[in-house]
């Protein structure tokens, strides 16, 4: 990290907690110097300047000057807001959903610059986009990859023989897909059918403009993300605030939110 006393960096806003009377710490998931806290002075403040353009699942350029225990945000810019995300309750739980997991999934100040780019594009298509869910498959098998844990869907995990064509099976704690010859009666696995082993090989092998002109049954749909879910939580190894939320939004008529509703 570059250690001058002032420096820009460019990020998303993950998260954010309260930080005495007027302020707050925030983690920022920087393109150049990956995930750390900041303190943003005054923010809580009717007024403050800043405070728009340092909500979290907002893209903003940033200077910071170094301080003791945290750095300092002096100045801030929005470079996008996503404000779809903040005017539709179902957009902003996948949104957060989104920001939880690169939480999790990055350690702080480790540059992860492809992580970001993923992150960015995937809050603009949750804004832009009607079909979420594909947003989200892309995201998680792509962000999997990313981060060192792509599953394996190619080759049993077990026995390293090539997939066949029928009914496999999927192991999060393994790795990934599982041929029936190396599946004890009683294990406990998940089935996973050919089409679902077909979807997920293009969502992390293809481009998100492939995985778009995907048509899927409701339960393909389903099975892929139980699939997905339960190897992102194999390796946060807990439960998600966020996917409670998104799970709570799902069962509730559509509906728009009030202004501010982040802050």
């Amino acid at each position: 990290m570059d250690r001058s006393r002032v420096y820009k960096t460019e990020v998303v806003v993950l998260r954010q907690r309260p930080l005495g009377e007027a302020d707050r710490i925030l983690t920022l998931f920087s393109a150049d110097l990956g995930k750390f806290d900041a303190v943003a002075k005054g923010i809580r403040k009717p007024g403050s300047r800043k405070a728009g353009h340092l909500e979290p699942l907002t893209h903003s350029r940033l200077m910071l000057a170094r301080g003791k225990n945290l750095d300092i945000i002096t100045q801030s810019e929005t470079i996008e807001a996503y404000r779809p995300l903040r005017d539709d309750l179902r957009r902003l739980s996948c949104g957060m959903y989104a920001a939880e997991v690169v939480d999790r999934f990055t350690a702080d100040q480790v540059e992860a610059y492809p992580l970001f780019r993923l992150l960015v594009e995937t809050l603009g298509r949750l804004a832009d986009r009607p079909d979420l869910d594909t947003v989200l498959r892309y995201f998680e098998i792509n962000l999997l990859a990313q981060s060192g844990y792509q599953p394996q869907l190619w080759q049993c995990v077990v026995c390293q023989g090539s997939l066949q064509p029928v009914d496999n099976w999927f192991s999060p704690s393994a790795g990934g897909a599982v041929c029936p010859t190396c599946t004890p009666a009683g294990s406990g696995l998940t089935r996973v059918t050919v089409n679902a082993l077909k979807v997920m090989r293009l969502l992390l092998s293809g481009s998100f403009e492939q995985a778009a002109r995907l048509r899927l049954s409701h339960d393909l749909s389903v099975e892929i993300e139980g699939h997905l879910r339960s190897y992102v939580r194999a390796y946060i190894e807990r439960d998600l605030n966020s996917l409670r939320f998104l799970n709570g939004v799902r069962r509730e008529p559509a509906r728009s939110l009030p202004s501010g509703v982040l802050s």
